[in-house]
């Protein structure tokens, strides 16, 4: 990373604001808004065919831990239909969304949450990047990381505590998460009971409700 912190960064083909209170979206990520278009029954790459649609019409989509809003804004954007909205804890992040929603003329509603903790609405699915980075990885190159937020990168268990808390209080019929492949398999287990997973992708999971 260089030594001055990006202003911006393209993701999905879109050049998005950024600040050191939020992440730097990154190529990965770009797998969620593909698994999401073929939900939606929509072409994510030229010559592919789509899948049948399986949401609705009009969707209601959440993304929890929304950071600089690329995944909801895009959502938006590729899916005009869908209902979107954005959460995320920190003001600051928040404050970012809601200026690249402006840029985008994306009309979203961001909420100020822990996870669900203040969202009342019931989407159809919910979508989220959360801290998943696991501080005692022994591959982990924290000093590429540190002008990122940690609220941002880390969390405890494993970096699994915040995708368990969101599986426990998620109701929705499709959810889809961002971890590291490594950690796949140990979400999996966790989410087994209540949800069946669909699909890996790269960093992405797909999952239903039973």
């Amino acid at each position: 990373m260089s030594e001055n912190y990006p202003t911006s960064q393209d993701f999905y083909g879109r050049d998005f604001i950024i600040s050191k209170d939020v992440l730097i979206p990154r190529p990965e990520t770009e797998q969620i808004i593909d698994i999401i278009l073929n939900l939606a029954g929509k072409a994510y790459l030229p010559g592919v065919k789509p899948s049948p649609r399986v949401l609705p019409e009009k969707p209601v989509i959440l993304d929890v831990g929304t950071g600089s809003g690329c995944i909801a804004i895009t959502l938006k954007k590729e899916l005009p239909e869908a209902e979107v909205y954005a959460s995320d804890i920190s003001e600051k992040a928040i404050s970012i969304a809601k200026k690249n929603a402006a840029k985008f003329g994306t009309p979203i509603p961001f909420i100020i949450s822990h996870l669900l903790e203040k969202v009342n609405i019931s989407p159809d699915l919910i979508v989220a990047n959360l801290p998943y980075v696991d501080e005692s990885w022994d591959w982990l190159d924290k000093k590429s990381l540190e002008k990122e937020p940690s609220l941002a990168l880390y969390a405890e268990d494993h970096g699994l505590a915040l995708i368990k808390e969101l599986i426990d209080t998620a109701n929705s019929k499709y959810l889809v998460l961002e971890a590291d492949p490594c950690q796949h398999e140990a979400i999996i287990d966790y989410a087994h009971e209540k949800y069946h997973l669909l699909e890996t992708r790269g960093f992405c999971l797909l999952f239903t409700k039973y």
